[in-house]
C-alpha cells in the first residue's frame, strides 16, 4: 500500500511538473463552436476504378477543385507534358498502380485507419485560434499521399493539407526511397510520427499569420521565429515543448541548462546583428547541431532563444493581442521591451 501511495504521489507530481512547463493562463475555449472538416483525398484517389480512370479523375477534380489542381498540377506533375508525356490519365493510373506507391498508400491506411484523434486535437486548436484571432476562419484539412513531395502546406482561402506519408513513424525506412535525400536524415525523421502531426499541420497556418521576417539579421529571424513558436504553443497547449520545438527531451534540457551560454555565444561572436546567412543559417533552420557550440547543442537554438524573448515580452505586456504581437516588426524594440535576461 505504501508503495502504491508513493507511486500515485510521484505520478501526480510528474503531471503537475509537466503542466508547470506550460503557461498557466490557458483560457477556457470549450464553448467556442468549431467544425473540423477532414477530407481524405488519398482514399478517394486510390479507390478509383482503374478501368474507368478518366471518369474517376474527372469526378475527383470536381470534388476537390482547388486541391486537385495543386496535387495534379504541382505535386504529381501529371498535367505537365515534360513529366507525363503519356498524358494525365495514364500517368496517374501508373502512379496509383505502382507496387511501391501502392504499398506506401496501404501503409498510411494501416497507420491512419481513421483520424479521430486528429479531429479532436485540431478541434481544440481551432477553438484557440478563434479565441486569439476572433476574425479568423476555421480551416479545413485535406490528407494526401504523394511519395514524399511535401509534408504540409496551406492553400486557397484558408485550407490546410498534410501528406500522411511523412508521418509513418521514426522507424519507417524513409531513406530506402532516396538515401541521399537530406529530408530523410535521422534528426528530421525522428519527428515523422503521430505525436508531431498536429503541430506540423498547424505550422503553415501560423507561418501564414506571421508573414515573412522583417529583416535579414539573426535577431530578426530569432524574434520572428520566436513569435511563431509562441503562437503555435498557444494554439496547441496540449502538446509538449519538445513537440513544439521538435527537440528531444535531452536537447530541450540542454538549451534550458545553457541558456546564458547560448546568449553569450551570440554576443561574443557578433552573431545577433549578423546578416551573413552562412553564419546564421543553422541557428534558425533545421540542422543537427548549432555551429560553434558543444556537440550536445541542437540546431535552431536561435529560434528557441527567440521563443524565450517573446514569452518574456508577453509576460511584461499581457494586454498585447496576438495580432498586435505579429504587427510589431522591430525586433530590437521587442528585445529591449522584453528586458530579457537569460537564466543562469
Amino acid at each position: 500500500m505504501n508503495r502504491l501511495f508513493f507511486f500515485a504521489l510521484l505520478l501526480a507530481l510528474v503531471v503537475q511538473s509537466c503542466q508547470c512547463n506550460k503557461s498557466n493562463d490557458i483560457p477556457d475555449v470549450s464553448r467556442i463552436p468549431v467544425e473540423v472538416k477532414i477530407r481524405r483525398f488519398e482514399k478517394d484517389l486510390f479507390q478509383i476504378d482503374t478501368m474507368q480512370m478518366a471518369a474517376g479523375l474527372d469526378q475527383l477534380e470536381k470534388d476537390y477543385p482547388e486541391f486537385g489542381a495543386i496535387f495534379f498540377g504541382q505535386l504529381l506533375g501529371s498535367k505537365d507534358s515534360l513529366i507525363a508525356p503519356e498524358g494525365h490519365v495514364a500517368y496517374v493510373k501508373g502512379f496509383v498502380t505502382h507496387p511501391a506507391i501502392r504499398h506506401l498508400y496501404d501503409t498510411t491506411q494501416f497507420v491512419y485507419p481513421n483520424l479521430d484523434f486528429l479531429e479532436e486535437q485540431l478541434g481544440q486548436s481551432f477553438r484557440f485560434l478563434k479565441y486569439y484571432f476572433p476574425n479568423s476562419q476555421v480551416p479545413d484539412l485535406t490528407t494526401f499521399v504523394s511519395e514524399y513531395t511535401i509534408a504540409s502546406f496551406i492553400y486557397g482561402e484558408n485550407s490546410l493539407a498534410v501528406g500522411l506519408d511523412f508521418f509513418l513513424g521514426a522507424d519507417y525506412p524513409y531513406a530506402i526511397y532516396n538515401p541521399g535525400n537530406p529530408n530523410f536524415s535521422q534528426y528530421l525523421t525522428r519527428t515523422y510520427n503521430k505525436d508531431h502531426l498536429t503541430a506540423k499541420i498547424l505550422m503553415p497556418l501560423v507561418e501564414d499569420l506571421c508573414g515573412n521576417p522583417p529583416g535579414g539579421r539573426l535577431l530578426d529571424f530569432m524574434i520572428h521565429n520566436g513569435k511563431k513558436l509562441y503562437i503555435l504553443d498557444h494554439l496547441a497547449p496540449f502538446l509538449s515543448d519538445t513537440v513544439i520545438m521538435e527537440y528531444t527531451s535531452d536537447q530541450l534540457s540542454w538549451c534550458k541548462d545553457n541558456e546564458l551560454d547560448i546568449w553569450a555565444h551570440f554576443l561574443q561572436e557578433d552573431l545577433l546583428y549578423s546578416s551573413n546567412w552562412q553564419d546564421i543559417r543553422k541557428l534558425v533552420e533545421y540542422s543537427p547541431a548549432s555551429p560553434g557550440m558543444p556537440p550536445e547543442a541542437p540546431g535552431r537554438t536561435a529560434n528557441w532563444m527567440g521563443w524565450q524573448v517573446i514569452k518574456e515580452y508577453m509576460r511584461r505586456n499581457p494586454k498585447t493581442t496576438f495580432q498586435e504581437l505579429i504587427e510589431l516588426q522591430d525586433a530590437q524594440v521587442i528585445l529591449d521591451q522584453s528586458k530579457y535576461r537569460p537564466k543562469r
